[in-house]
């Protein structure tokens, strides 16, 4: 079962890459809980809170791109360090704000957004440069899997920061992560030999498309389509956090929160390392529909539908709701991969975070206005219906071909990145490419 896993982290730097690229985005997830008690305290209003918290999604959003394509041409250990050390001094500057002056921090979080650290599209960009067939899927599989562990641990430490110590003090730590985990990442990249351009693979197509005139993604129809599904999924996995809160809030028992979103996140967990370990081509489509019925399970369990005793009755429901999610994402993530030009991964990619980022920012008031006019479970049916219309668009996808499966075995990256090659693994190519066909 652990075979696909055995391979992978074999390969020269897979390891390293991964693990420095999540330190590198840690902060991310309790940014917003740090932010949010701060600019409460000065204002007494989530409202604001909820503008300042915005703006540093926007910014992150708007230069998604733009990030992408710096990537794409090199000095991705640069890049990162720039971005890491810019973001850090912003959070420290907005921690040292004076409360008189709290406006200030609605420019200064939309400014320092946009130096948001570009770590997830590098690395998801470099691993069709590393990995293969069903390898390829299981690096995909272990980053959504273990960046469900940012989303527990990230919360759970900046939200004890700013119990014991006040919001100030979170952002602080947040930016010394941040630092970190840029210089660790870098440093990464470099001793992968990963911080040159990204190459042109498929010959002479791969030449032509590079000798044409550069258009925007945006003008293919299938990165198109899975870009939208992300924007409809992610509005759909934040809006149903926001009816978790909302119904702790109903309740006056703040306490369920983290036990109810803890248990979801593990759900995703233990499914994102159950596909990893699979073999064959991941089929999109059956996931995406898998992830919206595991959202629609829920419906009925859910006031005013039902009214629970307690909700960690529904916990059981919700480690099977999120078996899904970490699998959804992973082969999303490998889609995006397969289908964008291969000098333009890192691109492609920064349009994915625009378009996740995007999703975030409407899941809040869309889920908000559910919530309020039809209780938790309207809330819990709006974030079912993203996620089902997502499933419907992977209907429109085209099947990738068979060398979407292809891309460089490791005895051929290792010379490139100036690592030795991993013993066998020539002897599996062809079990490789056979595997990835099997239906999963």
């Amino acid at each position: 079962m652990l075979a696909n896993y055995r391979r992978l982290f074999a390969a020269p730097h897979v390891l390293s890459l991964l693990s420095w690229s999540l330190a590198a985005r840690f902060y991310t997830p309790g940014l917003m809980i740090a932010v949010t008690f701060l600019v409460e305290d000065w204002t007494d209003s989530y409202t604001l809170a909820g503008l300042v918290a915005g703006a540093f999604t926007l910014g992150m959003a708007l230069v998604g791109p733009l990030r992408g394509r710096m990537a794409d041409r090199g000095g991705t250990d640069r890049l990162v360090l720039v971005c890491g050390l810019v973001f850090s001094v912003g959070l420290v500057a907005l921690a040292l704000l004076p409360e008189g002056l709290w406006w200030l921090s609605l420019p200064l979080a939309l400014g320092t957004g946009l130096f948001g650290t570009p770590a997830n599209q590098i690395v998801r960009a470099l691993w069709p440069r590393l990995t293969r067939g069903p390898e390829r899927q299981a690096i995909y599989a272990a980053e959504a899997t273990t960046q469900e562990l940012l989303f527990i641990f990230s919360p759970v430490l900046t939200a004890g920061v700013v119990a014991m110590a006040g919001p100030r003090q979170a952002l602080f730590l947040l930016a010394a992560l941040g630092v970190l985990g840029a210089v660790g990442f870098a440093w990464s990249l470099r001793r992968a030999g990963a911080t040159g351009p990204a190459p042109v693979e498929g010959g002479g197509a791969g030449h032509a498309e590079e000798a044409r005139p550069r258009r925007s993604l945006l003008f293919y129809p299938a990165l198109c389509t899975v870009f939208a599904m992300c924007l409809l999924m992610v509005s759909g996995v934040i809006g149903m956090d926001l009816v978790i809160v909302a119904w702790a809030n109903e309740l006056d028992a703040p306490q369920y929160v983290m036990v109810m979103a803890s248990v979801w996140a593990l759900g995703s967990l233990v499914g994102g390392v159950v596909a990893g370990s699979l073999r064959g081509r991941p089929r999109l489509a059956l996931r995406s529909f898998a992830a919206a019925f595991g959202l629609a399970i829920l419906i009925p369990f859910v006031p005013p539908v039902t009214h629970l005793p307690s909700p960690l009755l529904i916990t059981p429901l919700l480690f099977v709701s999120g078996l899904a999610l970490a699998p959804t994402l992973a082969a999303v993530m490998g889609r995006i991969g397969d289908t964008a030009p291969s000098h333009r991964r890192a691109e492609a990619f920064g349009w994915t975070a625009t378009a996740m980022g995007t999703g975030g920012a409407i899941a809040g008031p869309l889920t908000g206005a559910l919530i309020d006019s039809n209780g938790i479970v309207g809330g819990v049916a709006g974030a079912a219906g993203l996620v089902l219309v997502a499933a419907v668009l992977s209907l429109f996808l085209p099947r990738p071909g068979p060398e979407a499966d292809g891309g460089p075995s490791v005895e051929e990256v290792a010379p490139v990145l100036d690592a030795p090659p991993v013993h066998g693994a020539a002897s599996g190519a062809e079990a490789a490419v056979s595997a990835s066909e099997e239906p999963r």
